[in-house]
């Protein structure tokens, strides 16, 4: 999931591509926010990769 936020995707795009509901992207993409402490897809994005989380 964090991939595909930091490949810029919207919940909906994530959604069809895991063929999940987009509630279910919107609370795995808020719960990425929170464990990375940032308030933002892009600042989770950068964070990711700063810890080497997307290899």
């Amino acid at each position: 999931m964090l991939r595909l936020v930091a490949e810029g995707l919207t919940n909906r795009e994530i959604a069809e591509r895991l063929f999940i509901a987009q509630k279910t992207v919107s609370v795995h993409v808020s719960n990425i926010l929170g464990k990375l402490e940032v308030s933002t897809r892009t600042q989770a994005a950068a964070a990711a990769r700063e810890r080497g989380l997307l290899s």
